[in-house]
């Protein structure tokens, strides 16, 4: 089994906890009009996602396929918790 794609995945995992944590004790941002309403863990935590889809993009290098890997699973993740605001806020 290749190590790279389960470090490559645990290490994108972590930083999406690690900036989510830092967005969290930092404060909320306000959550945008008709997403994550009275959800403040879930607007920080979208926050943070899309946090870590900029840092990626940033990122020198593809990093053997891995780079892009990670990016595709940060849009994702944006969509997925996009989604789940979008569906607390009309039930």
């Amino acid at each position: 089994m290749n190590v790279w794609k389960p470090l490559a995945i645990a290490s994108v995992s972590m930083l999406t906890l690690v900036v989510g944590y830092q967005a969290a004790s930092a404060g909320s941002p306000p959550p945008q009009a008709g997403l994550c309403h009275d959800q403040p863990n879930m607007a920080a935590a979208l926050g943070a996602l899309r946090s870590a889809r900029g840092l990626l993009d940033k990122a020198e290098h593809n990093k053997g396929g891995w780079r892009t890997n990670a990016i595709t699973a940060a849009n994702t993740a944006v969509a997925e918790a996009e989604r789940g605001c979008a569906f607390a806020d009309t039930h």
